[in-house]
């Protein structure tokens, strides 16, 4: 049983986290290198809101938006 975890031990430290060492050790020469998983997530995450607020204003503009303040039974039911 102690040989299979230390397979799964072997397998993450000496070879799927072996890109983030090289990354650590980027770091020293240039910090924009050493964050370009930050930068990639970055980029992902802009082009996503902005495709989001696309849609949003796409349906707004088609009449299709709900925006009842009752949504919640809780926020405009006075009975």
């Amino acid at each position: 049983m102690t040989s299979f975890f230390e397979g799964i031990q072997y397998l993450f430290v000496n070879i799927l986290f072996a890109p983030l060492d090289f990354l650590r050790s980027l770091e020293l020469k240039t910090w924009f290198g050493a964050n370009t998983i930050n930068w990639i997530f970055m980029i992902i995450c802009s082009v996503a809101i902005v495709y989001w607020i696309k849609q949003l204003k796409l349906q707004k503009e088609n009449g299709e938006e709900y925006q009842d303040t009752t949504a919640h039974s809780f926020l405009g039911d006075d009975k």
